[in-house]
């Protein structure tokens, strides 16, 4: 018997991926924001010419000054599966 999960804020997990200028690296993030909040965050602080702060899901903040980010990828996070599993 299958039972429907109830989402709640501390469950979703949103991917982030920040293309750093000058760089070849990404930063890649997992946090417990919306996409929403994660795409708010993201345009007040190119808005502001301020620094993007965001929370991964660990505790860890991340910042990255507006002048270097090139690029910012949000999508929802995916749940990770252990074993063999025919999903």
């Amino acid at each position: 018997m299958a039972t429907a999960k109830s989402v709640t804020k501390s469950s979703v997990k949103t991917e982030v991926k920040v293309g750093i200028s000058d760089s070849s690296r990404e930063l890649n993030i997992e946090c417990t924001n919306t996409q929403a909040e994660v795409i708010a965050k993201v345009n007040e602080a190119i808005k502001s010419s301020s620094v993007l702060s965001l929370s991964d899901s660990k505790g860890r903040e991340i910042l990255v000054p507006y002048n270097k980010i090139s690029y910012v990828e949000v999508g929802e996070g995916a749940d990770r599966r252990v074993g063999f599993a025919s999903q």
